[in-house]
């Protein structure tokens, strides 16, 4: 809050970066990635566990539908997936339907990854929302889904 130099008063209307809504969602993303980085295994990034983790739902799906599906653009998830494929992670071949598309699937080795990864997954999800009561993660959850 900025002190009016005059009056002694706070000004309330003051633009403040620290509580703006950009401001706020980055610092509890940013968290949540130190978080999910200390946890998760097999040196896996948060873009790489929702394409992998998306991909054994949706698979196989063209390269584009995944990134629609985790919500990442063109150029994005092609450096994921061309990062996952070097790793063996997932696999390539072209659409047998237009074969200007490439369709993905999970290698044996990504399916593994995913599957030893879930739990870890799942409590850095926990260990991000712990300061919320029950009722206020579903809250919070809702709100942030009306905000995609």
């Amino acid at each position: 809050m900025q002190n009016s130099a005059e009056t002694g008063q706070i000004d309330e209307t003051a633009y403040q970066v620290d509580r703006q809504v950009g401001f706020l969602l980055r610092q509890a993303s940013q968290r949540h990635v130190a978080i999910f980085m200390n946890v998760i295994g097999d040196k896996l990034t948060t873009t790489q566990w929702s394409a992998l983790s998306k991909l054994q739902q949706n698979q196989p799906c063209s390269q584009n539908q995944l990134g629609r599906e985790t919500a990442m653009d063109v150029a994005t998830i092609k450096g994921v997936v061309d990062r996952l494929v070097k790793r063996g992670l997932v696999a390539t071949m072209p659409d047998t339907s237009d074969a200007r598309r490439v369709v993905l699937s999970l290698t044996p080795e990504g399916e593994e990854v995913v599957a030893d990864n879930m739990a870890a997954a799942r409590a850095a999800t926990e260990e991000t929302l712990s300061p919320l009561t029950s009722g206020e993660r579903m809250i919070f959850l809702e709100l942030l889904r009306k905000l995609c």
